[in-house]
C-alpha cells in the first residue's frame, strides 16, 4: 500500500524527535514522492549523520537528500592542519586500519580519505575513524578495495548471506557478479534494507564494486 507524503513526512519527524542525540528543531522535513530533503544546520558531522541514518528506517522512504550543514560553535573551531593530524593519529590507533594505507587531505573541515584496503569493514573503520573529530564537517570515503581473492563463488556467497540476514527478504533481489563487480537488482521494503543489502555484498571476500539497483516498493 503506497503511502502518503504527508504520513511519511510525519513518521520522518518522529523518527527525528525519538532520537536522544537529534535536535529535531534544527532540521528540516520535506517529502515529494517519498524522497525526503533534510534542511538545517548541527553542530557535529555526527549528528548529520545520525539524522540520515533516522530517516532510512522510516517505511516509505524512497531516498534522502541531505542538505543539512555542519557549523561549530568559535570555541571548537580546528584549522584544516588541525584536523588532519587528528585524523592521521585516529586512523593510527584503529587495529582496523591498516597500517600506511590511508592517506588524508582536509580542506574547509572536509575529510578525504584515498588508498587502498582488502576490506570494506576496514575502509568503513577509517571512515568511522575520523568522523567524530571535532571540525569535521563531511567526510569522503574513497578508499578503494583491492584483494587477491577467486571471484568464482561470490554470487553464491551472497546470495546465502542474503537468506541467512534477519533484516533482507533475499525473495526480492537479483545478485549478478562479473568479476569483481556485483550488481545487485530487484526490490526491497525500505531504504535501510537497500542499504543493508549493499553492506552485505561488500562483506564476501572478492568484492570490490557493488551497483545497487535495488528499487523500494511496497
Amino acid at each position: 500500500m503506497m503511502r502518503t507524503d504527508s504520513s511519511i513526512k510525519q513518521d520522518v519527524l518522529d523518527e527525528l524527535e525519538w532520537q536522544p542525540s537529534i535536535d529535531e528543531t534544527q532540521i528540516g522535513v520535506v517529502v515529494k514522492d517519498g524522497v525526503v530533503t533534510l534542511s538545517g544546520t548541527v553542530d557535529s558531522y555526527v549528528k548529520k549523520r545520525e539524522a540520515e541514518n533516522a530517516v532510512k528506517s522510516v517505511v516509505g522512504v524512497k531516498a534522502v537528500a541531505e542538505d543539512i550543514e555542519v557549523h561549530y560553535g568559535n570555541g571548537y573551531k580546528k584549522s584544516d592542519t588541525e584536523i588532519a593530524s587528528a585524523a592521521v593519529n585516529a586512523l593510527k590507533w584503529n587495529i582496523s586500519v591498516p597500517e600506511n594505507k590511508v592517506d588524508v587531505k582536509v580542506e574547509n573541515g572536509w575529510v578525504y580519505l584515498t588508498g587502498e584496503v582488502k576490506w570494506d569493514f576496514e575502509k568503513n573503520a577509517a571512515k568511522k575513524s575520523v568522523e567524530n573529530l571535532q571540525g569535521v564537517k563531511y567526510v569522503v570515503n574513497n578508499i578503494s578495495l583491492k584483494n587477491l581473492v577467486d571471484t568464482g563463488d561470490i554470487k553464491t556467497k551472497i546470495r546465502k548471506a542474503f537468506e541467512r540476514s534477519a533484516d533482507i527478504d533475499s525473495k526480492g533481489i537479483n545478485v549478478t557478479a562479473e568479476g569483481h563487480t556485483v550488481k545487485l537488482t530487484g526490490k526491497v521494503h525500505s531504504l535501510k534494507e537497500k542499504d543493508d543489502a549493499r553492506k552485505t555484498a561488500y562483506y564476501s571476500p572478492g568484492v570490490w564494486t557493488v551497483d545497487n539497483e535495488l528499487e523500494v516498493a511496497y
